[in-house]
């Protein structure tokens, strides 16, 4: 009886690991969309809470210094907290997309032009 249990089981199993091990077809443009835009708005929500937390810190520390008379004040400034601002869906990946696309973009003249205004004073 065991030996017939462990036999199903062990099939079951190598049946599992043959489908899990399948290759997958690759994503429509509309599903690899959908994924950067789910991507973009993960990281701007990661600049709201990381902006959430600096505020928190901020009032935290301004209430340890203002409770404790004689406590040392901090010997070196921290950076000011940055608010992200409101979320704009695609801004960082239409920013993106002509960097990494054709070499033909429309940003191409506008790279080359700091170039050839920095090679002009080296003729005088």
């Amino acid at each position: 009886m065991r030996t017939a249990f462990a036999f199903v089981l062990t099939t079951i199993l190598a049946l599992g690991a043959a489908n899990a091990l399948a290759k997958l077809p690759p994503p429509t443009p509309e599903a690899a969309a959908a994924a950067a835009a789910a991507k973009d708005k993960a990281a701007w929500s990661d600049k709201v809470a990381a902006y959430k937390l600096c505020l928190a810190q901020d009032r935290v520390a301004k209430q340890y210094l203002k409770s404790k008379e004689g406590a040392r004040k901090p010997t070196m400034e921290t950076p000011p907290c940055t608010d992200p601002g409101p979320y704009v869906p695609g801004a960082s990946s239409v920013a993106a997309a002509p960097a990494a696309g054709a070499p033909n973009a429309p940003n191409a003249p506008a790279a080359a032009a700091p170039a050839a205004a920095a090679a002009a004073p080296a003729k005088k």
